[in-house]
């Protein structure tokens, strides 16, 4: 299944942050040493990145042992942990600031303290034991169409959140137009985010080769070929 969506974003409102979550956490195992996150990261003992649910990739969260009040900043780059109770999967680096080696487990309190753009103090409502901002707004235009030519592909992402944020920051960055093709794998839907089109291949690799330092997996998207 192939959906074209040509989005014209004209403003993002309010990101969602504030959020508040308890639960248990647990850490990675050193097994797990360079494998790859559900981001396409690897997972490095050392640094302080954790696995969440539902999170967007890249939220910055605080992570407050309840036991001791031994907290740490860690950022999104994973989902789980799948076990039930379990809120949060740290890495090594940041259960050792936690002081939770030896427990293997903790009570923590989690909130979220930059969603990727800024921190702010917004108000908060509780939605299903996860307090969350209020509203969250994008304003855009949406168009079926059949593109030609090339696009400068940058992601394909599962999280609408994600790609809204991004769009609105390449947008502006770029002045390109923004495309999202919609992708059925094994009946979940994926959501590709590509700048362009472009009427030669020239133009779409130059575009491409300024991505890869902050995308790495951009590609040029050759449309008669799609």
């Amino acid at each position: 299944m192939r959906i074209i969506i040509g989005l014209f974003f004209l403003l993002a409102v309010q990101a969602t942050r504030g959020q508040v979550q308890t639960g248990k956490a647990s850490f990675y195992a050193d097994s797990f040493e360079g494998s790859p996150t559900a981001s396409g990261e690897k997972y490095k003992a050392g640094k302080f990145t954790a696995a969440h649910k539902i999170l967007p990739f890249g939220t910055v969260v605080r992570v407050t042992n309840l036991a001791n009040n031994a907290s740490v900043e860690v950022t999104i780059n994973d989902r789980g942990p799948y076990k039930e109770g379990r809120v949060i999967d740290l890495s090594k680096a940041a259960a050792e600031k936690l002081n939770m080696i030896n427990a293997g487990v903790a009570d923590v309190k989690i909130e979220v303290v930059d969603a990727g753009d800024g921190k702010t103090k917004t108000p908060t409502v509780q939605v299903d034991h996860v307090s969350v901002d209020e509203k969250e707004y994008y304003d855009f235009k949406i168009n079926k169409v059949e593109p030609s030519g090339f696009g400068a592909q940058v992601g394909t992402y599962q999280e609408l959140v994600n790609l809204f944020r991004i769009s609105e920051t390449l947008k502006s960055k770029y002045k390109k137009k923004i495309t999202v093709q919609v992708k059925v794998v094994g009946g979940v839907k994926y959501y590709s985010l590509i700048l362009g089109p472009f009427s030669n291949q020239k133009k779409a690799e130059a575009l491409v080769s300024e991505l890869k330092g902050q995308f790495p997996g951009a590609f040029v998207l050759d449309y008669s070929k799609h």
